[in-house]
Protein backbone atom coordinates (compact mmCIF):
# COMPACT_ATOMS: atom_id res chain seq x y z
CA UNK A 1 0.00 0.00 0.00
CA UNK A 2 1.07 3.18 -0.94
CA UNK A 3 2.70 6.11 1.76
CA UNK A 4 -0.41 8.52 1.41
CA UNK A 5 1.04 12.46 1.27
CA UNK A 6 -0.45 15.66 1.09
CA UNK A 7 1.22 18.89 0.73
CA UNK A 8 0.04 22.48 1.31
CA UNK A 9 0.92 25.63 -0.65
CA UNK A 10 -0.43 28.85 -0.75
CA UNK A 11 -0.40 29.09 -4.62
CA UNK A 12 2.63 28.36 -7.34
CA UNK A 13 4.03 31.89 -8.26
CA UNK A 14 7.35 32.04 -9.22
CA UNK A 15 9.22 31.77 -5.93
CA UNK A 16 12.03 30.08 -4.13
CA UNK A 17 9.79 27.90 -2.12
CA UNK A 18 7.71 27.05 -5.13
CA UNK A 19 9.94 25.97 -7.36
CA UNK A 20 11.24 23.78 -4.70
CA UNK A 21 8.06 22.53 -4.41
CA UNK A 22 7.89 21.38 -7.64
CA UNK A 23 11.66 20.30 -8.06
CA UNK A 24 10.44 17.77 -4.85
CA UNK A 25 7.20 16.49 -6.53
CA UNK A 26 9.42 15.47 -9.56
CA UNK A 27 12.04 13.76 -7.67
CA UNK A 28 9.24 12.10 -5.55
CA UNK A 29 8.64 7.97 -6.20
CA UNK A 30 5.33 7.01 -6.86
CA UNK A 31 5.77 3.60 -7.32
CA UNK A 32 5.93 4.53 -3.18
CA UNK A 33 3.60 7.66 -2.65
CA UNK A 34 0.33 9.19 -3.20
CA UNK A 35 0.17 12.38 -3.32
CA UNK A 36 -2.12 15.11 -2.88
CA UNK A 37 -1.88 18.65 -3.37
CA UNK A 38 -3.38 21.31 -1.39
CA UNK A 39 -3.23 25.13 -2.79
CA UNK A 40 -4.99 27.90 -1.37
CA UNK A 41 -5.34 29.45 -4.86
CA UNK A 42 -5.13 27.61 -7.88
CA UNK A 43 -2.37 30.37 -9.85
CA UNK A 44 0.85 30.69 -10.45
CA UNK A 45 3.77 30.05 -13.37
CA UNK A 46 4.66 26.42 -11.94
CA UNK A 47 0.51 25.26 -12.23
CA UNK A 48 1.79 23.57 -15.50
CA UNK A 49 4.64 21.99 -13.95
CA UNK A 50 3.08 19.80 -11.44
CA UNK A 51 3.63 15.84 -12.10
CA UNK A 52 0.56 14.32 -13.71
CA UNK A 53 0.79 12.05 -10.21
CA UNK A 54 0.06 14.72 -8.21
CA UNK A 55 -3.90 15.23 -7.31
CA UNK A 56 -4.42 18.57 -7.18
CA UNK A 57 -7.74 19.23 -4.63
CA UNK A 58 -10.40 21.72 -5.18
CA UNK A 59 -9.70 25.20 -4.52
CA UNK A 60 -11.33 26.54 -1.48
CA UNK A 61 -14.12 28.76 -2.67
CA UNK A 62 -14.12 31.47 -0.02
CA UNK A 63 -10.56 31.91 0.34
CA UNK A 64 -10.59 34.16 -2.82
CA UNK A 65 -12.37 36.49 -0.87
CA UNK A 66 -9.53 37.02 1.45
CA UNK A 67 -7.24 37.62 -1.52
CA UNK A 68 -9.05 40.55 -3.18
CA UNK A 69 -9.90 44.23 -2.45
CA UNK A 70 -12.03 44.54 0.12
CA UNK A 71 -14.81 46.32 -1.66
CA UNK A 72 -15.41 43.37 -3.95
CA UNK A 73 -15.02 40.65 -1.43
CA UNK A 74 -17.72 42.19 0.56
CA UNK A 75 -20.25 42.82 -2.15
CA UNK A 76 -19.49 39.40 -3.10
CA UNK A 77 -19.80 37.85 0.68
CA UNK A 78 -22.93 39.59 1.36
CA UNK A 79 -24.65 38.94 -2.12
CA UNK A 80 -24.02 35.68 -1.05
CA UNK A 81 -25.47 35.93 2.64
CA UNK A 82 -22.11 35.37 3.85
CA UNK A 83 -22.62 37.57 6.80
CA UNK A 84 -19.84 36.20 9.46
CA UNK A 85 -17.12 35.56 6.55
CA UNK A 86 -18.18 39.70 5.58
CA UNK A 87 -17.21 40.06 9.26
CA UNK A 88 -14.03 38.39 8.86
CA UNK A 89 -13.09 40.21 5.73
CA UNK A 90 -13.47 43.51 6.90
CA UNK A 91 -11.40 42.40 10.30
CA UNK A 92 -8.94 41.84 7.47
CA UNK A 93 -9.40 45.26 6.03
CA UNK A 94 -9.01 47.09 9.21
CA UNK A 95 -5.71 44.73 10.21
CA UNK A 96 -3.73 45.75 7.36
CA UNK A 97 -4.68 49.46 7.59
CA UNK A 98 -3.05 49.24 11.03
CA UNK A 99 -0.19 46.78 10.59
CA UNK A 100 2.80 46.88 8.62
CA UNK A 101 4.41 44.00 8.89
CA UNK A 102 2.97 41.29 6.42
CA UNK A 103 4.32 38.56 8.30
CA UNK A 104 2.15 39.36 11.31
CA UNK A 105 -1.10 40.34 9.41
CA UNK A 106 -0.56 36.20 8.34
CA UNK A 107 -0.41 35.64 11.46
CA UNK A 108 -3.36 37.46 12.91
CA UNK A 109 -6.04 36.47 10.54
CA UNK A 110 -5.44 33.26 10.23
CA UNK A 111 -8.09 32.69 12.93
CA UNK A 112 -10.58 33.93 10.41
CA UNK A 113 -9.32 32.41 6.83
CA UNK A 114 -9.51 29.40 8.87
CA UNK A 115 -13.22 29.71 8.70
CA UNK A 116 -13.09 30.32 5.11
CA UNK A 117 -11.14 26.88 4.48
CA UNK A 118 -12.65 23.42 4.61
CA UNK A 119 -11.22 20.79 7.02
CA UNK A 120 -10.23 18.08 4.85
CA UNK A 121 -11.72 14.52 5.32
CA UNK A 122 -9.05 12.30 4.25
CA UNK A 123 -6.88 11.48 6.83
CA UNK A 124 -2.73 11.11 5.40
CA UNK A 125 0.22 9.41 6.68
CA UNK A 126 2.03 12.73 6.26
CA UNK A 127 1.19 16.10 5.94
CA UNK A 128 3.74 18.75 5.03
CA UNK A 129 2.85 22.48 4.89
CA UNK A 130 5.61 23.02 2.71
CA UNK A 131 6.23 27.44 3.47
CA UNK A 132 5.60 29.01 6.73
CA UNK A 133 2.78 30.68 7.89
CA UNK A 134 -0.32 29.63 6.69
CA UNK A 135 0.36 26.37 4.94
CA UNK A 136 1.75 25.08 8.37
CA UNK A 137 -1.44 26.46 10.34
CA UNK A 138 -4.01 25.30 7.67
CA UNK A 139 -1.81 21.48 8.16
CA UNK A 140 -2.19 21.71 12.34
CA UNK A 141 -6.19 23.01 12.20
CA UNK A 142 -7.84 21.51 9.19
CA UNK A 143 -6.13 18.15 8.20
CA UNK A 144 -6.01 14.30 10.00
CA UNK A 145 -2.02 12.73 9.54
CA UNK A 146 -0.13 10.67 11.57
CA UNK A 147 2.28 13.22 10.46
CA UNK A 148 2.68 16.90 10.34
CA UNK A 149 5.89 18.57 9.18
CA UNK A 150 6.48 22.41 8.76
CA UNK A 151 8.68 23.66 6.07
CA UNK A 152 10.50 27.27 6.43
CA UNK A 153 12.02 28.37 4.12
CA UNK A 154 13.11 31.99 5.31
CA UNK A 155 15.32 33.28 8.18
CA UNK A 156 12.71 33.70 10.84
CA UNK A 157 14.91 36.64 12.80
CA UNK A 158 13.98 39.02 9.93
CA UNK A 159 10.04 38.32 9.98
CA UNK A 160 9.27 40.17 12.60
CA UNK A 161 6.67 37.20 14.04
CA UNK A 162 4.79 36.33 17.58
CA UNK A 163 7.03 33.69 18.45
CA UNK A 164 4.15 32.63 20.80
CA UNK A 165 1.76 32.16 18.27
CA UNK A 166 4.41 30.24 16.16
CA UNK A 167 5.39 28.36 19.17
CA UNK A 168 2.07 27.05 19.65
CA UNK A 169 1.34 25.52 16.27
CA UNK A 170 5.38 24.42 15.80
CA UNK A 171 4.02 22.47 18.72
CA UNK A 172 1.66 20.65 16.49
CA UNK A 173 4.22 19.55 14.57
CA UNK A 174 6.67 16.72 14.47
CA UNK A 175 8.80 17.70 12.60
CA UNK A 176 10.00 21.56 11.48
CA UNK A 177 12.26 21.56 8.19
CA UNK A 178 14.80 23.80 6.57
CA UNK A 179 16.58 24.30 3.86
CA UNK A 180 20.18 24.85 5.63
CA UNK A 181 22.00 24.70 8.92
CA UNK A 182 22.05 28.44 9.68
CA UNK A 183 18.41 28.62 9.61
CA UNK A 184 18.02 25.22 11.67
CA UNK A 185 20.60 27.40 14.21
CA UNK A 186 18.26 30.32 14.13
CA UNK A 187 15.51 28.06 14.67
CA UNK A 188 16.69 26.24 17.36
CA UNK A 189 17.67 29.46 19.38
CA UNK A 190 13.94 31.58 18.97
CA UNK A 191 12.35 27.94 19.87
CA UNK A 192 14.74 26.32 21.97
CA UNK A 193 11.80 24.07 23.27
CA UNK A 194 11.39 22.17 19.69
CA UNK A 195 15.22 21.46 19.44
CA UNK A 196 14.77 17.28 18.80
CA UNK A 197 11.68 18.61 16.03
CA UNK A 198 14.31 20.78 13.97
CA UNK A 199 15.75 19.06 10.86
CA UNK A 200 17.41 20.63 8.16
CA UNK A 201 16.56 19.28 4.25
CA UNK A 202 18.44 21.18 1.62
CA UNK A 203 16.31 22.27 -1.47
CA UNK A 204 16.28 19.21 -3.95
CA UNK A 205 17.35 20.74 -7.35
CA UNK A 206 17.91 17.54 -10.46
CA UNK A 207 21.21 19.61 -12.04
CA UNK A 208 20.70 17.31 -15.39
CA UNK A 209 17.00 18.83 -16.29
CA UNK A 210 18.57 22.54 -15.28
CA UNK A 211 21.29 21.82 -17.51
CA UNK A 212 19.25 20.32 -20.37
CA UNK A 213 16.73 23.24 -20.25
CA UNK A 214 19.67 25.88 -20.45
CA UNK A 215 20.30 24.72 -23.66
CA UNK A 216 17.06 26.37 -25.19
CA UNK A 217 17.52 29.55 -26.78
CA UNK A 218 17.36 32.97 -25.23
CA UNK A 219 17.84 34.63 -28.64
CA UNK A 220 17.31 38.18 -27.21
CA UNK A 221 20.69 37.88 -24.87
CA UNK A 222 22.56 36.33 -27.54
CA UNK A 223 22.28 39.24 -29.55
CA UNK A 224 24.15 41.87 -27.23
CA UNK A 225 26.39 39.27 -25.67
CA UNK A 226 29.62 40.26 -27.61
CA UNK A 227 29.71 43.66 -26.76
CA UNK A 228 28.44 44.07 -23.53
CA UNK A 229 29.00 42.51 -20.25
CA UNK A 230 25.94 40.72 -18.99
CA UNK A 231 24.33 40.52 -15.63
CA UNK A 232 21.67 38.59 -14.57
CA UNK A 233 19.79 38.22 -11.50
CA UNK A 234 16.82 35.47 -10.91
CA UNK A 235 14.22 35.81 -7.95
CA UNK A 236 11.13 37.47 -6.78
CA UNK A 237 11.05 41.85 -7.54
CA UNK A 238 10.37 42.42 -3.48
CA UNK A 239 12.58 44.95 -1.35
CA UNK A 240 14.08 41.97 0.74
CA UNK A 241 15.87 41.33 -2.36
CA UNK A 242 18.10 44.61 -2.13
CA UNK A 243 17.57 44.99 -6.48
CA UNK A 244 18.40 48.93 -5.22
CA UNK A 245 21.62 48.03 -4.52
CA UNK A 246 22.62 46.53 -7.46
CA UNK A 247 20.44 49.07 -9.47
CA UNK A 248 23.30 51.99 -7.65
CA UNK A 249 26.22 49.39 -8.54
CA UNK A 250 25.02 49.39 -12.07
CA UNK A 251 25.55 52.82 -12.41
CA UNK A 252 28.46 53.17 -10.63
CA UNK A 253 29.73 50.98 -13.02
CA UNK A 254 28.05 52.72 -15.96
CA UNK A 255 29.67 55.83 -15.22
CA UNK A 256 33.48 54.28 -14.95
CA UNK A 257 32.65 53.27 -18.81
CA UNK A 258 32.24 49.76 -18.53
CA UNK A 259 29.27 48.31 -20.81
CA UNK A 260 27.21 46.87 -18.63
CA UNK A 261 23.73 45.55 -19.16
CA UNK A 262 21.26 44.04 -16.21
CA UNK A 263 18.92 41.70 -16.84
CA UNK A 264 16.32 40.69 -14.21
CA UNK A 265 13.84 37.68 -14.22
CA UNK A 266 11.10 37.53 -12.18
CA UNK A 267 7.83 39.72 -10.85
CA UNK A 268 7.08 41.54 -7.57
CA UNK A 269 6.05 44.58 -5.76
CA UNK A 270 8.75 46.22 -5.87
CA UNK A 271 8.77 46.54 -9.44
CA UNK A 272 7.33 49.91 -9.57
CA UNK A 273 9.80 51.55 -7.40
CA UNK A 274 12.68 49.76 -9.99
CA UNK A 275 11.00 51.19 -12.92
CA UNK A 276 10.90 54.71 -11.11
CA UNK A 277 15.34 54.06 -10.03
CA UNK A 278 16.10 52.88 -13.31
CA UNK A 279 14.08 56.14 -15.26
CA UNK A 280 16.13 58.42 -12.74
CA UNK A 281 19.05 57.43 -13.54
CA UNK A 282 19.00 57.21 -16.98
CA UNK A 283 19.61 53.60 -16.95
CA UNK A 284 16.84 52.22 -19.47
CA UNK A 285 19.27 50.76 -21.76
CA UNK A 286 21.32 49.42 -19.28
CA UNK A 287 19.02 47.57 -17.23
CA UNK A 288 16.13 44.86 -18.60
CA UNK A 289 13.03 43.62 -16.77
CA UNK A 290 12.78 40.65 -18.73
CA UNK A 291 9.55 39.70 -16.24
CA UNK A 292 8.63 36.00 -15.46
CA UNK A 293 10.56 33.37 -17.48
CA UNK A 294 9.10 29.77 -17.62
CA UNK A 295 12.95 28.17 -18.32
CA UNK A 296 15.26 31.02 -16.93
CA UNK A 297 17.80 28.47 -17.94
CA UNK A 298 19.07 29.77 -20.84
CA UNK A 299 19.33 33.27 -20.03
CA UNK A 300 21.52 32.38 -16.83
CA UNK A 301 23.80 30.51 -19.18
CA UNK A 302 23.94 33.23 -21.41
CA UNK A 303 24.92 35.41 -19.20
CA UNK A 304 28.34 36.59 -18.25
CA UNK A 305 27.80 37.41 -14.26
CA UNK A 306 25.50 36.03 -11.69
CA UNK A 307 24.10 38.68 -9.03
CA UNK A 308 22.23 38.73 -5.48
CA UNK A 309 22.50 41.46 -3.32
CA UNK A 310 19.56 40.22 -0.88
CA UNK A 311 19.28 41.75 2.57
CA UNK A 312 18.56 37.99 4.01
CA UNK A 313 17.98 35.06 2.68
CA UNK A 314 17.17 31.58 3.94
CA UNK A 315 18.72 28.70 1.12
CA UNK A 316 18.49 30.71 -2.52
CA UNK A 317 17.29 28.27 -5.32
CA UNK A 318 18.44 30.85 -7.41
CA UNK A 319 21.51 30.93 -6.62
CA UNK A 320 21.87 26.78 -6.67
CA UNK A 321 20.89 27.00 -10.08
CA UNK A 322 23.45 29.75 -11.09
CA UNK A 323 26.29 27.29 -9.39
CA UNK A 324 25.08 24.30 -11.31
CA UNK A 325 25.19 26.15 -14.45
CA UNK A 326 29.18 27.38 -13.52
CA UNK A 327 28.69 31.23 -13.51
CA UNK A 328 30.65 33.62 -11.73
CA UNK A 329 28.65 34.92 -8.67
CA UNK A 330 28.56 37.80 -6.50
CA UNK A 331 26.12 38.42 -3.82
CA UNK A 332 25.52 40.36 -0.48
CA UNK A 333 26.87 39.49 2.94
CA UNK A 334 23.43 38.02 4.53
CA UNK A 335 23.23 35.96 7.31
CA UNK A 336 23.38 32.55 5.48
CA UNK A 337 25.70 33.99 2.69
CA UNK A 338 29.19 31.70 3.48
CA UNK A 339 26.30 28.68 3.21
CA UNK A 340 25.94 29.32 -0.07
CA UNK A 341 28.87 30.62 -1.76
CA UNK A 342 32.74 29.57 -0.40
CA UNK A 343 34.41 33.36 -0.66
CA UNK A 344 37.12 33.38 -3.60
CA UNK A 345 36.54 29.82 -4.31
CA UNK A 346 33.32 29.75 -6.01
CA UNK A 347 32.56 33.42 -5.92
CA UNK A 348 32.66 37.01 -4.30
CA UNK A 349 30.30 38.19 -0.90
CA UNK A 350 30.56 41.92 -0.68
CA UNK A 351 28.96 44.03 1.67
CA UNK A 352 25.25 45.07 1.68
CA UNK A 353 26.28 48.43 -0.14
CA UNK A 354 26.63 49.68 -3.92
CA UNK A 355 30.34 50.47 -3.65
CA UNK A 356 30.91 47.25 -2.42
CA UNK A 357 28.62 45.19 -5.15
CA UNK A 358 30.29 47.32 -7.78
CA UNK A 359 34.09 46.97 -6.89
CA UNK A 360 33.61 42.95 -6.98
CA UNK A 361 31.78 43.08 -9.90
CA UNK A 362 34.57 45.13 -11.48
CA UNK A 363 36.85 42.67 -10.11
CA UNK A 364 34.94 39.86 -12.15
CA UNK A 365 34.59 41.88 -15.15
CA UNK A 366 38.63 42.55 -15.51
CA UNK A 367 40.18 39.22 -14.29
CA UNK A 368 39.29 36.48 -16.49
CA UNK A 369 41.52 33.94 -14.37
CA UNK A 370 38.85 34.27 -11.43
CA UNK A 371 35.97 33.75 -13.37
CA UNK A 372 37.48 30.72 -15.02
CA UNK A 373 38.48 29.72 -11.21
CA UNK A 374 35.06 30.19 -9.76
CA UNK A 375 33.17 28.40 -12.69
CA UNK A 376 35.92 24.82 -12.37
CA UNK A 377 35.28 25.15 -9.04
CA UNK A 378 31.38 25.37 -9.37
CA UNK A 379 31.62 22.12 -11.67
CA UNK A 380 33.50 19.83 -9.22
CA UNK A 381 31.35 20.56 -6.27
CA UNK A 382 29.26 17.44 -5.20
CA UNK A 383 25.33 17.81 -5.51
CA UNK A 384 23.50 15.41 -3.02
CA UNK A 385 19.99 15.77 -4.70
CA UNK A 386 19.60 11.48 -4.05
CA UNK A 387 20.79 12.20 -0.19
CA UNK A 388 18.24 14.72 0.36
CA UNK A 389 15.19 13.08 -1.00
CA UNK A 390 15.76 10.05 1.27
CA UNK A 391 15.83 11.88 4.72
CA UNK A 392 12.61 13.21 3.10
CA UNK A 393 11.39 9.66 2.81
CA UNK A 394 12.45 8.70 6.63
CA UNK A 395 10.57 12.00 7.65
CA UNK A 396 7.42 10.79 5.84
CA UNK A 397 7.96 6.99 6.99
CA UNK A 398 5.18 6.41 9.90
CA UNK A 399 5.72 2.63 9.82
Amino acid sequence: MKTKLLFVMNRLTCGGAEKSLISLLETIDYDRYEVDLFLFKHEGLFLNKLPEQVHLLPEPPNYKYFDMPIKQALRGLLGQGSFRLAWYRLMLGLMMKTENNIALIEQKVWKYISRAVVRLNREYDAAIGFQEKNPVYFCVDNVKAKRKIGWIHTDYNKLGIDPDMEQKYFGGLDYIVTVSDPLVQILKSMFPQLDGKMKCIHNIISAGVIRKMSLEPADFMREERDSSVSIISVGRLAEVKGLEITLDAVEILVNKGYPVKWYLIGEGNYKEPLEQGIKQKGLEDKVTLLGLKENPYPYIRESDIFIQTSRYEGRSISIEEAKILGKPIVITNFDTAGNHIEHEQTGLIAGMNAESVAAHLERLINEEQTRRKFTDNLRKEPLDGEKEIEKFYRLVQTV
